[in-house]
């Protein structure tokens, strides 16, 4: 999931992003949707169609035709602000299998999303990632300071003083230029581990890894490589001023 500033005008975001994530995994072809009532609904003008019809302020659901190895993409406009007092925003979710392929080929997936999204920042989590999230966010200065886990309680988007700034960390995480400059990163004296796992994006952003498996907070390396990334970037989730 990536999250960018809403769509103006004659937009060419949307069918970028398509055209992007298909070249990003080998083989995929998003050009089916579904109906009510979730039937595969083939799509042959399907570019003319992403770049005519801004359903919901983004575009339609678009999928692939394999029922063993099922990808998602679409995209619409969030009425909230990414932060305090914020304009509405472009939100864009694709899901991938989580097999082989899929796993080697979320990096190039999420920078292809990113950088045609024009993303402030984004994502790759595991399903079920969103539960743990829940559970780090602090709604009230009455909730706890740590989540069960004993990771930091993150901020709503009324906590967050810029939009280049993410709300949370996630297993793979798409940084725009202004977002990795917003949390400080790269830094060389302390950014090494983190370095060793990341990408620099044609436009200055980053695709940075936290972990080499997809995040697993079952297991222990993963949560506390998660506890270094927070306590290195406490602008994250609104903890600090950037």
């Amino acid at each position: 999931m990536v999250f960018a500033p809403a769509l103006v005008g004659d937009e060419k975001r949307p069918l970028v992003i398509a055209q992007r994530m298909e070249r990003a995994l080998p083989g995929l072809r998003l050009e089916w949707t579904t109906s009510e009532k979730d039937d595969l609904i083939a799509l042959p003008n399907r570019d003319e169609g992403i770049a005519t019809d801004k359903a919901n302020g983004g575009f339609f659901f678009l999928c692939n035709d394999d029922e063993n190895h099922p990808v998602i993409l679409s995209g619409w406009e969030n009425p909230a602000g990414l932060a305090a007092d914020g304009p509405p925003h472009f939100q864009v979710s694709a899901s991938l299998p989580l097999d082989s392929a899929g796993i080697a080929a979320a990096v190039d997936v999420l920078e292809a999303i990113g950088e045609g999204a024009r993303a402030f920042w984004g994502h790759v989590s595991p399903e079920g990632y969103g539960v743990e999230l829940a559970q780090q966010t602090r709604h009230s200065s009455s909730d706890p300071d740590v989540s069960p886990r004993g990771l930091p309680a993150i901020g709503l988007p009324r906590d967050i003083p810029a939009p280049e700034i993410p709300h949370f960390l996630g297993w793979l995480n798409y940084w725009s230029a202004a977002a990795a400059r917003a949390i400080g990163f790269p830094d060389p004296a302390r950014d090494a581990e983190l370095l060793s796992r990341s990408r620099r994006t044609a436009t200055g952003g980053w695709v940075v890894r936290l972990t080499d498996a997809p995040l697993d907070l079952n297991n222990s390396a993963h949560l506390d490589a998660l506890q270094r990334a927070y306590e290195r970037f406490p602008e994250i989730g609104g903890r600090s001023s950037p």
